[in-house]
């Protein structure tokens, strides 16, 4: 885990409001599973020079001439499979874990500790909930991008967001910002005891997939250590696992465009093995905190056509770790620890 720290001295010394608050962010989802929604959000996401770091002027011609004409429909036909009554999946679940990390974290500072949702990209935004966090009279914040492994397509694009917003703000909270938890060891737990609950139903299939949102090779090539975190993620289960090295794989998925992006690809890997006799397969998706179109959509439903339809027999996707306590715990825990010297 990593720790950004920004304390504004001179200004805390003439403070008393030591009031600590946290900024729980994730990604973001449309508001509705309409083409002019995903519309909106799409041209928000896409725009993101983190995300796509293209000439702008070239890209905005292929995005708002070609892309956002094309992928909404497509997009939200997909998110309606997997939409809920209560709404987007992602955002649904969000909430409950901002709620019960609100419920862990009561107590462990002095007053009430306002714990509030903000996505990156869409509704609530970033900049909405800070409000609400200046509302409450927070002077210092502990920002939670729900990201295990960094990347600057997620973590930093947050980040951007987040100075975007406090450019406004007189006073400048001090800032904790948690970079990545790849390896920290209660998340590591809860995802080796969600692997092993799923055994208390059926017996372990034949192979384990980590399956990693995918990201063009270039950009690990020019430094970005998600995939290194990635690894490291998945050797980390595995060992806590003593899972046999040659029953599990690494593998990302979500991939767009024609550029390389890291491989091996989800969607290719499932059809090799369904092809070369592997009968059954799990698939776990550590990088996703919370499951979304692309774990609930795309790999439960599309990925498993195709392992079934290469010849595989049994396919079953094992769920995020949405709010289940043990991963509560975790992030209360990252809360606690970046913030040990203000509970001294």
């Amino acid at each position: 885990m990593s720790i950004t720290a920004a304390p504004f001295t001179e200004w805390r010394a003439n403070s008393k409001d030591t009031r600590v608050g946290v900024l729980v962010t994730n990604l973001g989802t449309p508001d509705a599973p309409t083409p002019a929604a995903v519309r909106r959000y799409l041209a928000e996401f896409l725009s993101d020079r983190r995300v796509v770091d293209l000439p702008p002027v070239l890209w905005q011609i292929i995005l708002r001439g070609i892309i956002l004409r094309v992928r909404p429909r497509r997009s939200a036909a997909l998110y309606r499979r997997v939409w809920t009554d209560e709404g987007s999946p992602l955002l649904v679940i969000s909430r409950r874990q901002t709620k019960a990390l609100r419920t862990v974290l009561t107590g462990k500072f002095p007053g009430s500790t306002p714990v509030v949702l903000g996505m990156r990209y869409g509704r609530p935004a970033i900049r909405e909930a800070l409000d609400s966090l200046r509302n409450s009279g927070v002077g210092r914040l502990v920002i939670l991008p729900l990201y295990p492994q960094y990347s600057a397509t997620t973590t930093a694009s947050t980040f951007d967001a987040l100075a975007a917003a406090l450019k406004t703000w007189r006073v400048i909270p001090e800032l904790r910002f948690i970079s990545d938890y790849h390896d920290r060891h209660p998340y590591i737990d809860a995802l080796a005891a969600s692997i092993r609950d799923g055994w208390q139903t059926q017996p372990p299939a034949d192979r384990l997939l980590f399956s990693f949102h995918g990201l063009p090779e270039r950009y690990a090539r020019a430094g970005d250590p998600y995939k290194i975190q990635c690894e490291r993620t998945a050797r980390l289960v595995a060992d806590r696992l003593q899972w046999p090295a040659d029953r599990w794989a690494i593998a990302f998925q979500s991939r767009i465009g024609r550029e390389p992006w890291l491989r091996p690809y989800t969607d290719e890997l499932l059809r090799e093995w369904g092809t070369t006799g592997v009968a059954s397969i799990e698939v776990i998706c550590p990088g996703f905190a919370a499951d979304c179109l692309e774990t609930l959509e795309e790999i439960a439903q599309t990925d498993r056509e195709i392992f079934l339809a290469a010849g595989g027999k049994a396919f079953r996707y094992l769920p995020a770790l949405n709010d289940r306590p043990d991963h509560i715990a975790a992030l209360a825990d990252l809360v606690l620890s970046a913030t040990r010297d203000w509970r001294d």
